[in-house]
């Protein structure tokens, strides 16, 4: 895994990359948020769509749910970023469409989207 910062004045998001799947479970999530905040200081993330396990994507397992209340308790902002096209569930379309109306998790098509979306917020 690989953390990058992106940097817009004072704005700051961290960049996850990786090859392999980062956020598997709850605790995965906690974890990388404290790493990110160790390690680069930000409360602004942009994940790769590829680091969550799929389960994530299948919202009756709750662990979207559940990970993504983490993300707002801890008051850390997220853009999720991939093609989510592929999937079929009206459910999961809807939960899209609600979280990119806020402003805390953003699941969206490219890295510069998501960037833009994610330093628009303090």
């Amino acid at each position: 895994m690989n953390i990058r910062v992106d940097q817009r004045g004072p704005s700051l998001v961290a960049i996850v990359e990786s090859d392999e799947i980062v956020i598997g479970e709850v605790q995965d999530a906690l974890d990388l948020m404290a790493t990110v905040q160790y390690t680069a200081d930000c409360t602004k993330m942009l994940i790769e769509k590829s680091c969550f396990t799929e389960d994530f994507f299948e919202l009756k397992t709750k662990l979207a749910g559940d990970i993504l209340q983490k993300f707002t308790t801890y008051q850390v902002k997220l853009a999720i970023v991939g093609d989510f096209g592929a999937y079929d569930s009206k459910s999961l379309k809807d939960f899209i469409y609600e979280c990119n109306k806020g402003t805390q998790i953003f699941f969206l098509p490219d890295q510069a989207t998501a960037l833009d979306r994610l330093h628009q917020y303090a």
